[in-house]
């Protein structure tokens, strides 16, 4: 198999995997901090997503770790197929949740200045946000190493 940057088993692919919880994790306690953000169904909806994504990504950071310090390989052709479809589920659910928390964000903070009338923490929303497309980045180069590993 092919080795490649962000591939399962070696270091960058810890990194990315680590990176992604974080990124996970850190958008999830952001908005979980905003008060308000449960009235509105796309930002519960990336709070789920963000849970699922760190989850994913803490499995097979684990699986990176265990594999670095034992030397074995995890490029056999049913673990890389296993890891390309979690990843892009996972990503596609990614880019879905930040995308449609985006669009509330803009309507509040734009479009209808519902931010300035109602006690919400729209900056919280945006940081959130920002924090999911980055995420979601991080995905997408996992999701692109795995497919080209495959091929």
């Amino acid at each position: 198999m092919k080795k490649m940057i962000g591939s399962p088993g070696t270091m960058s692919g810890l990194i990315l995997r680590l990176g992604e919880c974080a990124t996970a994790a850190a958008s999830i306690g952001v908005m979980v901090s905003a008060p308000g953000f449960s009235s509105y169904t796309a930002f519960c909806f990336l709070v789920a997503s963000m849970g699922l994504q760190m989850i994913w990504s803490f499995g097979l950071a684990c699986l990176d770790v265990y594999a670095i310090r034992r030397r074995s390989d995890l490029q056999s052709p049913i673990l890389l197929s296993l890891f390309a479809v979690g990843d892009w589920v996972t990503a596609l659910l990614s880019l879905a949740a930040a995308c449609s928390s985006a669009g509330v964000t803009v309507l509040f903070t734009k479009d209808t200045l519902f931010c300035k009338q109602a006690s919400l923490s729209c900056n919280w929303f945006q940081i959130s946000v920002g924090l999911a497309f980055f995420n979601w980045g991080l995905a997408a180069i996992s999701s692109h190493a795995m497919f080209w590993i495959l091929i």
